[in-house]
């Protein structure tokens, strides 16, 4: 269905001190974004960080495929949110087939930044979990774009931004779990904020996520998002000193790390 391959785990976990991040919480209520054309949309705001306090609200939205924003949408994201750089990490197929978004047809910044391995995708061994193999292979086979979509986000004018592929769930569940902790965020928000697809999945699935996708609502497990699967994929950036190690050795300025981190944490 998307670039990630399928498992069948299903859980999720609550935040790092089982407040804002749990659901049922004002918080986690407030991180949702509700349009008409998309499902899938959160704020990367109200996450606890590992030294006390939150990541703050108004810096980064996250979502699914943006083709069938309405204009009331439009108007809310360009207006209300202030939506000024939108970051596409679909690959340039499903770029070309869809067109540009009604945000990008509002005259929205948007950069297309695919994480996709160019040319015949890898595949894993019979031993690996295919989407933990999958995550890792956007962070191996396109580092460059990692970085550069993340250097977006440090751009003193880039204002509020927003991420997002085709579900919303597995290319931007990456980027925003390096983004996340590289800022500083608590490892168990982390891990939480990736498996909150699951809750608005079905609709995703329900509205589509492009054609070459084949889809059976009766396979959804197969494209939950298991905690277990972030978990690993962060031990493994702890070889790179997590996060902002993996930043570092790309070759993120200082100073653009610093700038990262400044506009998330208050």
């Amino acid at each position: 269905m998307t670039e990630a391959d399928t498992t069948t785990d299903t859980g999720t976990e609550t935040g790092a001190d089982g407040t804002d991040t749990a659901p049922d919480t004002p918080a986690h209520a407030r991180r949702w974004v509700p349009l008409q054309g998309c499902e899938n949309v959160r704020d990367l705001g109200g996450l606890p960080l590992r030294d006390g306090g939150r990541t703050r609200f108004g810096q980064l939205l996250r979502s699914a495929r943006l083709h069938e924003l309405t204009d009331s949408d439009v108007s809310f994201l360009t207006g209300e949110y202030g939506v000024r750089t939108v970051i596409d990490l679909r690959s340039p197929r499903e770029v070309e087939r869809d067109g540009p978004t009604p945000l990008e047809r509002a005259g929205v910044r948007t950069e297309h930044l695919t994480v996709l391995p160019e040319g015949q995708r890898p595949i894993p061994r019979d031993d690996e979990d295919p989407k933990l193999f999958s995550y890792r292979g956007y962070l191996d086979h396109r580092p460059e774009n990692m970085l550069a979509a993340v250097r977006l986000l440090t751009e003193p004018d880039a204002g509020p931004a927003l991420v997002h592929c085709a579900a919303g769930k597995d290319r931007t569940g990456v980027f925003c779990a390096l983004v996340a902790d590289t800022v500083g965020v608590a490892r168990d928000a982390v891990v939480h904020d990736y498996a909150l697809s699951n809750e608005r999945l079905e609709a995703v699935l329900r509205r589509g996520v492009g054609t070459e996708y084949e889809i059976d609502l009766a396979d959804i497990d197969l494209y939950r998002c298991p905690p277990h699967v972030m978990t690993a994929l962060l031990a493994e950036l702890d070889t790179d000193g997590s996060g902002a190690g993996w930043l570092r050795r790309q070759g993120l300025p200082e100073e653009e790390l610093h700038r990262l981190r400044a506009r998330f944490v208050a």
